[in-house]
């Protein structure tokens, strides 16, 4: 097991960690919309979902893996009504040919009251 780091992504608000490697996967914890100098960004589920996916790039990345490696992400929204913009943002990531498998619920509330989080699992 191998404990990922990256200094262009927030560090973990809590007990865990940014990324986990193990059995030639990566895990990846839940990003939101925080800069990697820890300024959280408020605004719509677009400009929330934008630095989401630059967090879990820089993660992945640290990882020794990118999104074209993703198997399974997970979606949390505070409100389904952003589902079609957070898609919008979240295929410019993955483009057309990759379609990792997902999740995507609502959920009463997100760490730090942002309107999205999202986790994934790429092959390292």
């Amino acid at each position: 097991m191998e404990i990922t780091k990256s200094e262009n992504a927030p560090e973990a608000i809590g007990p865990y960690s940014q990324a986990v490697a193990s059995n030639g996967f990566v895990f990846c914890s839940g990003q939101i919309a925080l800069k990697p100098d820890g300024e959280l960004l408020k605004g719509s589920a677009v400009v929330q979902t934008k630095q989401v996916m630059e967090n879990l790039k820089a993660v992945l990345f640290a990882a020794g893996t990118e999104f074209e490696r993703v198997v399974k992400t997970t979606i949390y929204l505070t409100d389904m009504d952003d589902f079609e913009d957070v898609n919008k943002v979240y295929e410019s990531y993955f483009g057309e040919e990759h379609k990792p498998a997902r999740a995507t619920v609502e959920v009463g509330r997100l760490p730090k009251g942002v309107k999205v989080e999202i986790d994934c699992i790429a092959e390292g």
